[in-house]
């Protein structure tokens, strides 16, 4: 973690900020290794305090490395200001996306009333998260290494006659007993019809025969994540035009798989599916990005979309995962996550991807 702290003093230095207050809590598992719920830190350019309550002392004390513990006895706020006074801090940062209305008012009174300033800043940690050591790669693969065994689990768990909600519970609860700490987000299963909802999250429908049936699910494990995603078919699919997207889909897929490497922006990167499924006709029937950075959130920097400048580097781990979506008849989505090596990349997920007819 003092690498990190450290990564975060530079920031800060040029920012010329005297302390970083944090309060996210995603930001507080990188930069102390803290995994309860109650907590912040406060990191100047010397010293860097973790505060919590009686309830979490000691296990603050075993994962907070570095930091010295303050034990707070009422509101935690007040631990504040005499730590920037004790380490003479003239100007404190604070997240000013994970502040609410009410804690921002309290902060004033509480520190800028008192003759220390109070400086908005956005991004900062998260900045520092886009890319990831060798720890977090290895605790991401292994993430995906349970999502793989998940699927492979659920190609022999689903029939005909399930609901959707039967099939998600059983993804959820097979990933648990494989080691995950709970799921990354609500598991889509989406079927038929309902294929053609990107974040159609799982129903009382049931699957028939015949339905496409797209699965977007993904893990927690060690507190990163994993998110993958396959379409497949409950036998030959009722409709003939879902294997004809199917493989414009696969081939967009790939296409970006094959892109990926250093260099490129977001939105260069984008393009390579979105210009191929424009091409072949379905332009409007894929409104979504093409990926997005995982990691301690399920989306976090950096973006792969129409809009995103930021240029990819070694390290970032990002989702490649273009759809078509047909009203009324289902839709189709696959993706993969992937690491961005020095020459190129790494492909996590190692589930099947041609289309599997059950």
């Amino acid at each position: 973690m003092q690498k990190r702290v450290d990564a975060l003093r530079e920031l800060m230095k040029k920012d010329e900020l005297d302390a970083f207050l944090v309060t996210s809590p995603y930001n507080l598992r990188y930069l102390t290794g803290f995994t309860g719920t109650t907590g912040l830190a406060v990191i100047t350019k010397k010293n860097a305090y973790f505060v919590t309550d009686f309830r979490y002392t000691e296990q603050a004390a075993n994962q907070c490395e570095g930091y010295q513990i303050v034990k707070n006895v009422g509101p935690i706020f007040e631990e504040i200001l005499p730590l920037l006074k004790q380490d003479n801090a003239q100007s404190v940062a604070f997240e000013e996306t994970h502040i609410s209305f009410a804690e921002y008012a309290n902060l004033q009174e509480l520190i800028a009333m008192n003759g220390v300033d109070l400086v908005p800043v956005s991004g900062m940690v998260e900045s520092l998260r886009e890319i990831k050591d060798q720890s977090e790669i290895d605790t991401i693969q292994e993430a995906c290494r349970i999502t793989d065994a998940a699927f492979d689990h659920i190609l022999g768990f689903i029939k005909p006659g399930m609901t959707e909600i039967q099939v998600a519970n059983e993804l959820d609860f097979h990933m648990r007993s494989l080691g995950a700490t709970g799921v990354s987000f609500d598991t889509i299963v989406a079927s038929g019809e309902r294929s053609a909802m990107p974040h159609g999250v799982a129903s009382h429908k049931e699957i028939e025969q015949g339905d496409f049936v797209t699965i977007d699910f993904g893990c927690y494990y060690n507190g990163y994540v994993s998110d993958m995603t396959r379409t497949f078919s409950m036998g030959e699919p009722k409709e003939a035009i879902l294997k004809d997207i199917y493989q414009i889909v696969l081939d967009a897929h790939l296409a970006v798989e094959d892109a990926t490497c250093p260099g490129l922006t977001g939105k260069q990167l984008d393009a390579v599916a979105r210009d191929y499924i424009k091409a072949h006709g379905y332009g409007d029937q894929f409104g979504h990005s093409t990926g997005h950075g995982i990691g301690l959130e399920i989306h976090e920097a950096p973006m792969i979309s129409m809009c995103s400048d930021y240029t990819l580097v070694e390290g970032n781990t990002i989702t490649d995962e273009p759809g078509i979506y047909l009203p009324g008849i289902g839709g189709v989505r696959i993706e993969n996550d992937m690491l961005l090596t020095k020459d190129g990349h790494m492909t996590f997920n190692k589930s099947p991807r041609e289309l599997i007819i059950l």
